[in-house]
């Protein structure tokens, strides 16, 4: 495992074109009618049709042979520790593995599995200071991490929340996973968290390791965080009325896990749909954990809801994007212009019984990807770990 990871260069001027599919990641309009995109210093500067677009000077030419672009996969649910290296299930390399399951951007709820995790004050503010500045500074294969995010103690006041924001924390762990579990005290903190521009999970389900706990609907709602985490448990949900009830006492965001209880993500996907708020849905992994890493859980995911939720492949791709972009305020997961040019690009498998890349991810099947580009530079090529992609993109020039 690297323990450095260098500054990545500035993608200069790049040409993508011959695209076949383009997904927007907006819920609203999925699908976009072009063919090229331009991509300048690491942002997307053009969408539309090649012959509309002015590509003179392009340091990198990418042909997509007609394969599919997708904004670059966010996993909303992740527990990193150091690095490239999680002490659950002792694994190594986890973080690349997931960038060649075409996430571009991991956001941490908690780095709660580091060894002899501090529960006092200082030192639980100390180590979410310690992750922020070491996920801003290690970036394996140009993945994006945002991590420092401390699991709130009882004993916390509100100027714990001002130091943490003045000193770049912008998230808090999973409430629930610390001392505090009950709804009154989760609603003050997770209120000095909001004031101070800190953006809040929680813990959904009964208990994921032993001494962790149940935190029901009655407590989600009042604390009233920014995003129900896992609400399909993790792994254990709660009975269905409470999740009904949670999805409806609360407009805030509603993250379906790969490591949760697939029955309970589906309820949730219908009842979010009965709704009319498939916006809201996003997606983790919750991983590592107990039961592993799974570099290709957010596909999984987009695959499952698509197939048994009945939902078209290129709205669950948004699941996983620009419904995660927007509730987490990030400048990817979306193909706009200005936006960071991460771009997952990816086709039908090879002999799978889709005959185009929707149908496929309708059908249950995961796509090929075929190339991975973060901030304009291409940081994979074909997936080691996806099935092999009919059509596949190529560098033709940079």
């Amino acid at each position: 495992m690297a323990h450095d990871a260098a500054a990545p260069a500035a993608s200069g001027l790049v040409l993508i074109r011959n695209i076949g599919l383009l997904l927007s990641g907006d819920i609203t309009k999925p699908v976009l009618d072009a063919d090229a995109i331009l991509v300048r210093d690491g942002r997307i500067a053009a969408i539309g049709r090649l012959k509309d677009l002015d590509a003179e000077g392009a340091r990198t030419i990418i042909d997509a042979h007609g394969c599919a672009v997708v904004p670059g996969l966010i996993d909303s649910h992740v527990h990193p520790v150091a690095g490239d290296w999680t002490p659950r299930q002792s694994q190594m390399n986890w973080i690349d593995s997931t960038l060649h399951g075409g996430v571009t951007t991991m956001i941490s709820a908690g780095e709660v599995h580091t060894p002899g995790r501090p529960r006092d004050v200082v030192g639980l503010k100390a180590m979410a200071i310690s992750a922020q500045r070491m996920f801003t500074a290690f970036r394996p294969g140009g993945m994006k991490i945002h991590a420092g995010a401390p699991v709130i103690e009882p004993e916390m006041v509100e100027q714990d929340f001002k130091d943490l924001a003045d000193a770049g924390v912008t998230l808090l762990g999973e409430v629930g996973l610390g001392g505090v579990k009950d709804g009154p005290t989760a609603r003050r903190m997770v209120g000095w968290a909001r004031q101070y521009g800190i953006q809040s999970t929680i813990h959904t389900g009964g208990p994921s390791i032993p001494g962790s706990g149940l935190i029901d609907a009655a407590v989600v709602l009042e604390a009233d965080t920014d995003v129900v985490g896992h609400i399909n448990g993790g792994h254990t949900a709660l009975p269905d009325r409470e999740i009904r009830c949670i999805c409806e006492g609360c407009k805030r965001g509603l993250e379906i896990v790969h490591n949760g209880n697939e029955r309970a993500a589906l309820y949730t996907l219908r009842t979010a749909r009965e709704m009319g708020q498939l916006e809201r849905v996003i997606l983790g992994t919750d991983g590592p954990a107990g039961s592993g890493v799974q570099p290709l859980g957010i596909l999984r995911m987009i695959s499952m809801l698509s197939s048994l939720g009945d939902v078209p492949a290129e709205e669950a791709f948004c699941f996983g994007t620009g419904n995660t972009a927007r509730m987490r305020a990030l400048d990817c997961g979306l193909i706009e212009v200005g936006r960071a040019a991460d771009l997952t690009f990816l086709d039908r498998p090879q002999h799978g019984a889709g005959k185009t890349l929707l149908e496929a991810v309708q059908l249950g099947d995961l796509p090929g990807i075929g190339m991975v580009m973060i901030d304009g530079i291409v940081r994979t090529g074909r997936s080691r770990n996806t099935p092999p992609a009919v059509v596949v993109p190529e560098v033709v020039a940079g």
